[in-house]
């Protein structure tokens, strides 16, 4: 292919991508208008259809060592012009089902134009899709709507972005976070009940707390650690060793794994028949019917398990970073203001992560922060107390 033969497919393959992408722009706004679920479902497969065709057109022209370019249009696509405001849906779908079949006759007429097999290959591809949106468009005008299923990996696509659209402008919490407030509300607990109960022995000796406390935020520290990360890899390692069995299960009898799926889906509600066929459509790939069933059984997936590190690391951390507060009025206190001192910041810290686990539960920030005050301050005065005992012995 000479110089300006290969100029011109890549600036032909470039102006496809841009009409894909603008294509699945708009059919994705479209879809986010609509409000009857039917509708909102067929919009958001087309969309989906042409970020395939897009995705198609940018692999060849990295095949042909040429940029893949920016998308240039609006976010909305073509969804947001004047024309389709002011005419509303009806007009916006019929102007759509035009542009549709004017994009099978431009694709019609590359076939015959471009003479490259690979890119003819793709356009055949596309023009046979396009054919069947201009009869989905169609439908949608006219309130008749064909079945249009998906195949695995555009419902998985289809999945994860309705959840990004749920989740969006909801406040998400991190695997890590539920290890890193246990870990303060940990170190907290423990070392301000070490800190009380030695204050009382000692009536609040500086040298004596810190060393107590520090050996104790060490040892809370690499306890939780250590505790955190064995439970991670435990319950990761239980889940590769059942996971092996569910796929051994399958290969020595898949007929009966196919069974146990089904009645599992028969007692949530599915008619046998029902069960059966979903049942047939996972297990057309034996992986994708060994995952479900692991997934059934033990009802969890790999992405739902904790990294044995990320846990360890954030357990350790915030352990000492709670086991760190009730301590730091002894480096430049002593005696009875100190205790004080010490008692005030532990039980507003004490409040802070009740609150700070309202990012986890459901409860009320205050009403979780109060909770962890009283618990505070009945651990501290309790070990204080008998810290005082423990020290009227010695003397």
């Amino acid at each position: 292919m000479n110089s300006g033969n290969s100029e011109r497919l890549i600036e032909a393959l470039s102006g496809n991508w841009q009409a894909e992408m603008r294509g699945y722009h708009t059919y994705q706004t479209l879809s986010k208008q609509e409000s009857d679920p039917q509708r909102r479902r067929a919009l958001r497969n087309l969309a989906l259809a042409e970020k395939h065709h897009a995705e198609l057109w940018a692999r060849r022209l990295t095949e042909l060592d040429a940029k893949v370019p920016d998308y240039r249009g609006p976010e909305s696509g073509e969804a947001g012009s004047i024309a389709n405001r002011v005419g509303g849906k009806d007009l916006a779908l019929r102007r759509l089902e035009i542009e549709e079949s004017r994009d099978i006759a431009r694709y019609g007429k590359q076939i015959r134009e471009l003479g490259d097999e690979s890119s003819v290959a793709i356009l055949k591809e596309v023009m046979a899709d396009e054919a069947d949106h201009y009869l989905i468009l169609g439908g949608l005008i006219r309130n008749h709507l064909p079945t249009t299923p998906l195949e695995p990996e555009q419902a998985q696509q289809a999945l994860d972005e309705l959840v990004a659209e749920r989740e969006k402008g909801q406040p998400k919490t991190a695997g890590w976070v539920g290890d890193a407030i246990y870990g303060v509300n940990d170190g907290l607990g423990s070392i301000f009940g070490i800190v009380s109960g030695v204050s009382g022995a000692t009536l609040g000796n500086s040298h004596f707390v810190l060393i107590a406390g520090l050996a104790g935020m060490i040892a809370s520290a690499l306890s939780m650690g250590a505790g955190a990360y064995l439970a991670a890899k435990s319950e990761r390692e239980i889940y590769e060793a059942e996971y092996a069995r569910e796929r051994d299960a399958v290969e020595y009898n898949e007929a009966e794994a196919r069974e146990l799926l089904s009645l599992i889906y028969q007692t949530r509600g599915l008619s046998a028949e029902d069960a059966d066929h979903f049942v047939g459509h996972i297990a057309e790939k034996k992986e994708q019917l060994v995952a479900t069933l692991a997934r059934e059984r033990l009802h969890t997936s790999e992405e739902g398990l904790s990294k044995p590190w990320v846990s360890a690391s954030s357990g350790a951390l915030s352990t000492a970073i709670g086991a760190m507060i009730p301590v730091i009025p002894f480096f430049f206190m002593a005696g009875i203001p100190a205790v004080i001192l010490a008692a005030a910041v532990s039980l507003v810290a004490h409040f802070a992560v009740g609150a700070a686990k309202s990012l986890i539960t459901i409860r009320s920030w205050w009403a979780s922060g109060l909770e962890m005050t009283f618990v505070g301050a009945l651990e501290g005065a309790v070990t204080y107390v008998i810290g005082v005992g423990l020290g009227r012995i010695g003397a």
